[in-house]
């Protein structure tokens, strides 16, 4: 096949992709009319020609739908797609809630997933203009640790880093008197509006997890470690609110109004038993930690700890803390 005819083999893909789907078809004069638009205005096209063209297409797999109109004129179109539409939508919307990507990253991200449809279609998504986002976040540097993350987990190389947070100045200070932290890294992923990095922390053999925002000079080592057995969903399930502590197991009566809040945070499989009927139980895996303890405090007096002991008796000084604060006014 000559230059020529190669060209007009991919700018009639081009324009089937684009400008076709399943409520927009083209004839062979329309399909004509865009190659001289994209070629030249002099170009003639031969209709036994294009008709050919689209049965390659069709046999190198790029699906060709025809279909009768109006006074028997034969329609094509391209409605194969890699994303359904409310697949696309999905993927947008995930792009536009997540508060670390910055609005101008957004546009970039969503402008190419409407390309993995038609023009028509691409137009009935959203643009990044819904959300904002903090603008104390640095997103060149998480879009630096995602990367270098991502590399040490596919080859299997430990992690070495600083960590730390913003004080009351806006400074951030690290921790450990900014110690180099060396972790293999497990997983990395999206929780809370954050990303995590979950690991093995190798001075004390525990796995651990830290917010990617809050990494620094991250490097990729040579050292190489081999993972060991760990559970991803179960480690995620019972860190709440990304909190590590004490793991153990608690009981909680809850009031029946708040059944689809545990449902939610659990899943259908959460173990919760009727106790009266206004109450239920739920029986839980969870980590002692001041996210648990301030999770169990959001739901006031339609939440009441059974046990351990040791846990009701830490959200009762919560309690009379917060109370404390306001008598001391």
């Amino acid at each position: 096949m000559e230059r020529g005819n190669n060209y007009r083999l991919l700018q009639l893909r081009e324009i089937l992709f684009n400008e076709t789907d399943e409520w927009h078809e083209l004839g062979i004069d329309g399909l004509i009319e865009k190659l001289r638009r994209e070629m030249t205005d002099d170009a003639k096209f031969d209709r036994r020609t294009i008709k050919r063209d689209l049965a390659t297409l069709d046999d190198m797999g790029f699906e060709i739908v025809r279909n009768t109109g109006k006074f028997g004129k034969t329609l094509y179109s391209h409605q194969s797609r890699l994303f359904e539409t409310y697949q696309l939508r999905l993927i947008i919307d995930a792009v536009l809630s997540a508060r670390f990507i910055t609005t101008n990253e957004k546009q970039k991200l969503i402008q190419k997933v409407k390309k993995m449809t038609s023009e028509s279609i691409a137009k009935t998504l959203p643009e990044p203009i819904l959300f904002s986002q903090s603008s104390n976040i640095d997103y060149e540097l998480v879009k630096l640790n995602i990367d270098r993350v991502h590399r040490a987990i596919s080859e299997g190389r430990v992690l070495t880093y600083q960590y730390g947070k913003f004080n009351v100045q806006k400074e951030f200070e690290y921790h450990r008197d900014g110690m180099i932290y060396h972790v293999a890294p497990y997983a990395l992923i999206w929780q809370n509006d954050y990303y995590y990095l979950i690991g093995l922390f190798l001075d004390n053999d525990e796995i651990r997890h830290y917010r990617l925002d809050r990494i620094r000079n991250i490097q990729v080592s040579d050292e190489k470690f081999k993972k060991r057995d760990f559970n991803l969903q179960e480690y995620v399930n019972q860190s709440f609110h990304m909190f590590a502590g004490e793991e153990m197991w608690i009981k909680i009566r809850f009031h029946n109004d708040l059944v689809n809040v545990v449902l939610d945070r659990l899943g259908l499989d959460a173990d919760i038993r009727e106790l009266d009927d206004d109450h239920f139980v739920l029986t839980t895996k969870a980590k002692l930690s001041d996210g648990l303890v301030n999770w169990i405090l959001t739901w006031g007096d339609r939440a009441k700890v059974l046990s351990p002991d040791h846990l009701a008796e830490r959200v009762k000084e919560q309690i009379t803390n917060m109370q404390q604060v306001y008598e001391d006014d």
